[in-house]
Order: structure tokens, then sequence, then C-alpha cells
């Protein structure tokens, strides 16, 4: 103030006076909690709206008015309204703290939001004869209730595992669910994508959203104790979630031919060769036994018929 001094004859109730004395009309305004504001499905939502340039309010001499439009409708729904000892509430438990008002605070308090609420919220503050308008958009969100099934596994090697992660109950319908992994090797989360799937989202009947996503595994004895995580991200979400499967591998049975029986399958191979061998061995004997029968039989017949000839 460049002329302060000019102050000095006052009192100090003449000063007080001045202080509070509202600005000129062309600076009344209010402030809002910018564009958007979020607020999470059952929680309470206070929407922001304050007077700007004010220390202390009269609120015998103003007025506030709430508005809320949807945002499939143009028409505009008068939730609250406050003028001096007149209060009308159309949305119930809706408020506006007179307390707080007199400083300045026309923010408007909801309880247990539901998502049907969600639109422009629409503050409008009388202070005679001015009157400011701010406006805000007002979004309910839900965020995932996320399970993960099985959350740890003992694999035989090569023999498949499904594995399967579920986010539901959410809202809006935009969900992102992606898979990592963890191994000894590499003691870093990477991002993957071979043998996921993810199925389309699904609409509940109070409105909010499932989806799940898949991973088919085929693992080695190299995968054990590898550590899969599926990361489920929301605009409901401080921060990810993040459901961690522990795979553990175990050692298919052995076949009875390897290993500690080899040699007994082997010594059993070499019996039952032997016993081929011998066996094939006396067939040989019995056919050339049976040919040699044979052709001195031949013998015979032709010397009989020579000598029944010669007669």
């Amino acid at each position: 103030m460049e002329h302060w001094w000019l102050l000095l004859p006052l009192s100090r109730p003449q000063l007080l006076a001045l202080w509070l004395w509202p600005p000129s009309a062309g600076f009344l305004q209010v402030e809002m909690a910018g564009e958007t504001q979020t607020v999470l499905l059952n929680h309470n939502a206070t929407i922001i709206c304050k007077v700007q340039g004010y220390h202390h309010l009269d609120i015998t001499i103003m007025g506030i008015t709430w508005f809320w439009k949807h945002r499939v409708s143009a028409t505009e729904v008068k939730l609250f309204e406050f003028f001096g000892d007149h209060q009308m509430t159309v949305r119930p438990g809706a408020s506006v703290s007179p307390w707080r008002l007199k400083r300045g605070d026309a923010s408007l308090q909801l309880p247990g939001v539901q998502l049907w609420e969600a639109g422009e919220y629409r503050c409008e503050v009388v202070i005679t004869p001015h009157k400011a308008v701010g406006t805000v958009w007002l979004e309910v969100v839900a965020y995932p209730v996320s399970s993960l099934f099985p959350e740890q596994a003992m694999v035989k090697e090569n023999e498949e595992q499904l594995i399967s992660c579920m986010a539901s109950g959410f809202y809006p319908t935009n969900i992102t669910v992606t898979w990592k992994k963890w191994t000894p090797k590499n003691p870093q989360y990477v991002e993957f994508s071979e043998g996921v799937f993810t199925n389309c989202t699904t609409k509940n009947e109070d409105g909010m959203f499932n989806v799940t996503s898949f991973l088919m595994l085929k693992p080695s004895l190299e995968d054990n104790m590898t550590i899969y995580q599926c990361v489920v991200w929301h605009e409901s979400l401080p921060t990810s979630q993040r459901l961690n499967f522990s795979l553990t591998m175990i050692e298919s049975e052995k076949s009875p031919c390897t290993l500690k029986y080899v040699f007994l399958c082997a010594g059993i191979i070499f019996v039952i060769v032997l016993i081929l061998s011998i066996f094939w061995k006396q067939v040989l004997r019995q056919t050339n036994a049976l040919f040699s029968i044979m052709k001195a039989y031949s013998r015979n017949t032709q010397i009989d018929t020579r000598e029944t000839e010669e007669l």
C-alpha cells in the first residue's frame, strides 16, 4: 500500500471494516479444483468451490446454489440451495458447512457417491449484488479387486500349467493387464507376452467391469524358482497392483530303462538275443538234416527206378 500513512488516523474498528470490505464486482470469483475431480465409488466427495478475496463473509446476506448435470443429459438439477435462513437439499446428505462458508469456502459435501452421480457440477455464489459461477467435472471410479490362481505350483518338466489373473469390479472400463517374470539368472522383472491371452472386458449388472488374463506355461527344469507377476493398472489406483506366482519344478518319473535300470535292461536284452540265437541254430540244424534225408530219399528212388527198368 503506497499511501499507508493515510490510514494512521483511523481507529481499529475502522481498519477492520476496511479490510473486510468486499472487492468490486469485477473481482468476485470462485476457485474450483481444476477442470476435473475424481472420487472413489461409495466414498465421500468434497467438490471444491472457494470465494476468492474474502477473509470473512456475512452468510446472512449471501447465497449458494449447487447444480448437477449428467454427462448424457442437458438438463441441470438443483442439488443444494442456501440463502440466509433458507436451505434446501435435493440430494440426500448434500451440505455446505456454514462455519467454512463464513471463511469463503462454499465446497459441497456429498456422502457415499455412486457411479450415476458423475457429471458436471456448477457452484453459484451470490453476494448481493454480485454473482460468481464455477464448474467442475466429477469422475467416479472404482478400483479393481485382483486375484491370481494358483499362487504357487509344483510342475513336472514339459507339463502345461495355466495361471489366471482376474480383475473385477472396476470402473471405468479402460484397464491394462500385463505379465512379467523374474528368474535367478536375471533378477529383474521383465515383461513378456508369449503364452498370454486376455479375454474381453465384461460388464456387470451394477455397471462395473471384469477382465481375466491367462498365462499358459510349459516350463523346463531351467525355469525352476521362476516368479511370474501379473500387473494390473487402472486409473483408480495410485500404483499398479502386482500379484506373484511362484513356480517350482520337479523331475519327471524316470523310465525303467534309464540310469539304475540300464544294466538290467541290457542283461535282459542279451539273454533274449542269446536264446534267439540258440533257437535259430537248432532250426538250421533241423532244416539241414531234413534236406539230407530228402536228398538220400531222392537217390534211393532213382536207383530203384533204374533196377526196375533193367528187369
